[in-house]
C-alpha cells in the first residue's frame, strides 16, 4: 500500500531561502534591541530597551524553532516512503467504530456525511456507526435521531455537555468494543472511500496509537479559502517535522485511533481541545503516531469572521489549558520519558497562539513607548544618520525593517506554496485582527471562564445601522480603542516632525482596526 502525498514540499533550496529570511528577521530585531540599549539615557529608556530585548529574544527563539521544523519537514516524504515499503497486506479486517459528533448542526449535512461514510470501501460487517448528539435544539436532535436510524447508526444523546466532545466520545467508548476508532466531524464529507484500507496497515506497528491525515475544507469564498491556509501550513510544514520528532499532533478528526491505546491512556482527556491532550498523553505513554499527508474528507469552510473568532478563541483557550497541563505533567514525569526536543515542541504548541497574540500586542505597546519617548529629529545626510545624535533614526529604520520582513515572509510563503500573494496579505492582517481575540481566550482559560459562554455575536449584513454599530463595538471594542490610541499618538508624532514614528504607529493602527473591517464585511 502507498499513499501519494499531497502538497509536495518545495525543495531544499527554497527551504534555505526562507530559513535565511526568518534568521534575518531575528537578526534585525536583535540589532534593534542593541541600539535601544546603547542609546538609553534614562531609567524609563532602559525599561523600554530591556522590554523590547526580552520580546526580541522570544521572537527569535520562535523563529529558530519554526525554521527548524519548516526545514526538516522537507525530508518527511522520504521517511513515509520507507514506512510504506515495509507494509504488508492485512491478514484480516479489524472491527472499526466510526463516530460522528454533532452539536446543533444542520441535519441535512449530517445525513450527507453518513451517506458518504456508509460508502466506505471496507467490510460492512466490521463497521459500526455512532452518532454522538449533544444538540440542545430539540428539533435538530429529533431529525438527527431519525437520520441515524435510517443509516443504521447507534444514536447517543446527552442531556449535558460535560467534557464537551471528549465527554461524548468517552461515553461512546464505554458502550463499544471495536478495535479501532475513526472520527469525522459532522461537516466532514468523505471524498476518498479507501480511508480505512489505506490507514489500517500502519497499525502493523504494535506501538502505533493513531494515524492522522491532512484536514482540508471545501472551496468557498476568498475569505474562507484564506482561512483554510492556516491549517494547510500546519499540516504541510509543521506536522511532518513533529512526526520526525516523535510529537505528532492528533487533530480531532480524519484519523484512526487504536482502541487499546485509548484504554491505556484513560480515554479522551476531557478538555475543550481534547485532540492536543490526546496526542501528548499518547507520547507520554510511549506510543508512536504518524501523519499521512493526504486529504480523505473535506470540511465546511469558515465563511464568517465571527465563526473564525469563535474558533480562534476556543483554540487559544484550549492551548492555554494545555500549556498549564503540560507544565504540571512535565514536572511529574521522569526526565527520560520526554526528550528536550519533545518538551520544546509541546511548549511551542501551547505558547503558539499566545505568542502570536501577546507578542504582537506587546511589540506594539513597546513601539508606542519608543515613539513617545523619542526626541524629534530631522532627516540628515547618510553620514549624520550613523552619528550618535541621530541614533533614534537608526532605531526606527531597524524597527521598520523588522516590520517589513514580518509582512514579506508570510506573503512569500503564501506565493511559494499556495500561488497567491493576496492570501498572504490577508493572513498577515488576520493575525493582527485576531490578536486580542486570542488573548481574551488565554485570559478566559487562566481565570477558568466557562468555555461555553457566547463571546461573539454575528453581525448580519441586513442589520440596521444603529444595531450593527452596537454589535461591532461589542465584538471589537478593545480593538477600536487600541487602534484609536495608535492613531492619536501617530497624529501627535507627526505634529512634532517624528515622521517615521508617526508612520510606524499609523500602520499598526490600520492593522488592529482590520478587526472592525472583517466583522463588518464578513459578519
Amino acid at each position: 500500500m502507498s499513499v501519494k502525498p499531497e502538497g509536495m514540499p518545495k525543495g531544499v533550496f527554497t527551504r534555505l531561502v526562507f530559513v535565511l529570511l526568518f534568521c534575518a528577521a531575528s537578526a534585525v530585531s536583535i540589532f534593534f534591541s542593541v541600539f535601544l540599549l546603547l542609546s538609553a539615557n534614562s531609567a524609563i529608556a532602559y525599561v523600554i530597551a530591556i522590554s523590547f530585548t526580552f520580546l526580541a529574544l522570544i521572537s527569535s527563539g520562535f523563529n529558530i524553532m519554526t525554521s527548524y521544523s519548516y526545514y526538516r519537514s522537507v525530508y518527511y516524504n522520504r521517511y513515509l516512503q520507507r514506512i510504506n515499503a515495509g507494509l504488508r497486506p492485512m491478514r484480516r479486517m479489524p472491527t472499526v467504530a466510526i463516530a460522528v459528533p454533532v452539536f446543533n448542526e444542520d441535519p441535512g449535512m449530517v445525513e450527507r456525511n453518513l451517506a458518504k461514510l456508509r460508502g466506505m470501501n471496507y467490510d460492512a460487517s466490521k463497521l459500526s456507526f455512532y452518532v454522538l448528539d449533544d444538540s440542545s435544539d430539540a428539533g435538530v436532535a429529533r431529525d438527527v435521531e431519525r437520520i441515524s436510524k435510517r443509516y443504521g447508526a447507534v444514536y447517543m444523546h446527552r442531556q449535558n455537555r460535560n467534557g464537551f466532545k471528549a465527554g461524548a466520545l468517552n461515553e461512546m467508548l464505554a458502550r463499544s468494543r471495536e478495535e479501532f476508532l475513526a472520527i469525522f466531524d459532522a461537516d466532514e464529507e468523505l471524498i476518498d472511500a479507501n480511508f480505512l484500507l489505506d490507514l489500517l496497515p500502519y497499525f502493523q506497528d504494535a506501538g502505533m496509537s493513531f494515524v492522522q491525515t491532512e484536514k482540508s475544507y471545501r472551496k468557498g469564498s476568498f475569505f474562507s479559502d484564506t482561512v483554510s491556509l492556516f491549517d494547510a501550513i500546519f499540516f504541510r510544514l509543521i506536522q511532518p517535522s513533529r512526526v520526525l520528532n516523535g510529537t505528532a499532533l492528533y487533530a480531532g478528526s480524519c484519523a484512526v485511533i487504536r482502541r487499546s491505546a485509548l484504554d491505556a491512556i484513560g480515554g479522551f482527556p476531557e478538555y475543550i481541545t481534547e485532540d492536543t491532550f490526546l496526542g501528548f498523553e499518547s507520547d507520554l505513554h510511549n506510543f508512536r503516531s504518524l501523519h499521512v499527508p493526504h486529504v480523505y474528507a473535506l470540511g465546511k469552510p469558515i465563511e464568517s469572521f465571527t465563526e473564525l473568532a469563535k474558533q480562534q478563541w476556543r483554540y487559544n483557550y484550549g492551548d492555554t489549558q494545555f500549556l498549564l497541563y503540560f507544565m504540571r505533567r512535565a514536572r511529574k514525569t521522569k526526565k527520560s520519558a520526554m526528550s528536550a526536543l519533545s518538551k520544546m515542541d509541546y511548549a511551542a504548541h501551547g505558547l503558539g497562539m499566545n505568542y502570536l497574540s501577546s507578542i504582537l500586542i506587546l511589540f506594539t505597546v513597546v513601539s508606542m513607548l519608543i515613539v513617545i519617548s523619542a526626541a524629534p529629529f530631522a532627516l540628515g545626510s547618510i553620514k549624520q544618520i550613523f552619528t550618535p545624535p541621530y541614533t533614534i533614526l537608526n532605531l526606527e529604520l531597524l524597527g521598520m525593517s523588522a516590520f517589513l520582513l514580518s509582512i514579506f515572509i508570510p506573503i512569500a510563503i503564501s506565493k511559494a506554496y499556495f500561488n497567491s500573494y493576496s492570501k498572504g496579505v490577508m493572513m498577515f492582517a488576520l493575525n493582527f485582527a485576531l490578536a486580542f481575540v486570542r488573548l481574551k481566550g488565554a485570559v478566559a482559560a487562566l481565570v477558568s471562564e466557562n468555555p461555553a459562554k457566547v463571546w461573539f455575536k454575528s453581525v448580519k449584513a441586513k442589520t440596521s445601522g444603529s444595531m450593527r454599530g452596537i454589535s461591532l463595538f461589542r465584538n471589537a471594542g478593545i480593538e477600536i480603542g487600541f487602534s484609536g490610541l495608535l492613531f492619536a499618538i501617530s497624529f501627535f508624532s507627526f505634529l512634532f516632525y517624528n515622521i517615521s514614528g508617526a508612520l510606524w504607529l499609523f500602520w499598526y493602527g490600520v492593522l488592529y482596526s482590520t478587526t472592525v473591517f472583517f466583522f463588518a464585511k464578513y459578519g
